[in-house]
């Protein structure tokens, strides 16, 4: 039996109601329920889950979890990001050192479940990384010159030496072209913390590459912490960040 299954993990679903391209997204109806009861109910009854909690800014989201059943937490509104959030819901829950919390978006109503559980098990298994998270191969040569698609560049232990929007690896030989190995990664936006850390978070310096990149996890590595990575076999299905992406995701569960 694994760390994770052992001691359990928390799963925490940052929403806020505001949205610059999708107004009030995470109450956005898919199939008669808010999207992210829709992403509390995909991550449901996973092996090792102590408890699933949504953290949100707005009394509003907090009242549609409550009528389906889902736990919420009301959080500040001032928040500058979404791990910030997290910090203040793990210090509600009184959740500290070791115990793992993992950040499901809550734009991700298709998210697999089975990648949820990996990132969690794996943080629990490598106890010299303060967080874990997933990858998988670039599907399409175009995505490798896309600034939109964040890569990341593993060690020899599968943690993560640097994530770039910029073509990584590089194939000096090959004209910049995506390299035969190793095969370029796509960063997925799913991640898992020690409770101790996550609560430490939004104390550290901002980092010069994190704010050149616009990756937060940046400030992880800048300061010295490790993060483990979970390479996934396939990729991710998309969340929601457009009217267009909504209507696919409607479309999917019709």
């Amino acid at each position: 039996m694994s760390a994770t299954a052992e001691s359990g993990f928390t799963v925490l679903i940052p929403a806020r109601l505001a949205s610059t391209r999708l107004p009030r997204k995470p109450l956005a109806d898919i199939a008669g329920k808010p999207m992210v009861v829709r992403v509390a109910e995909r991550v449901a009854g996973l092996a090792g889950a102590r408890a699933i909690v949504v953290a949100c800014d707005d009394t509003e989201i907090a009242e549609a979890c409550a009528a389906h059943g889902v736990r919420a937490l009301l959080t500040r509104v001032d928040h500058a990001s979404g791990s910030d959030r997290l910090a203040e819901a793990c210090e509600l829950l009184g959740m500290q050192g070791d115990d793992v919390v993992v950040n499901v978006q809550g734009d991700e109503p298709l998210i697999d479940p089975a990648l949820v559980q990996a990132v969690a098990t794996l943080l629990a298994e490598r106890s010299e990384c303060v967080m874990s998270t997933a990858a998988h191969a670039l599907a399409e040569d175009a995505e490798f010159t896309n600034p939109n698609v964040v890569k990341v560049v593993l060690d020899a232990a599968s943690r993560a030496l640097y994530f770039s929007r910029a073509p990584l690896p590089w194939w000096r030989d090959g004209g910049g072209a995506p390299p035969r190995h190793p095969v370029p990664l796509r960063h997925v936006g799913l991640y898992a913390y020690r409770a101790g850390f996550l609560r430490g978070f939004p104390q550290l310096a901002a980092a010069p590459v994190e704010q050149a990149e616009a990756l937060e996890q940046l400030r992880v590595l800048w300061h010295g912490h490790r993060i483990a990575v979970h390479v996934a076999a396939q990729a991710t299905l998309p969340g929601v960040d457009t009217p267009d992406d909504l209507a696919r995701v409607r479309q999917r569960f019709a």
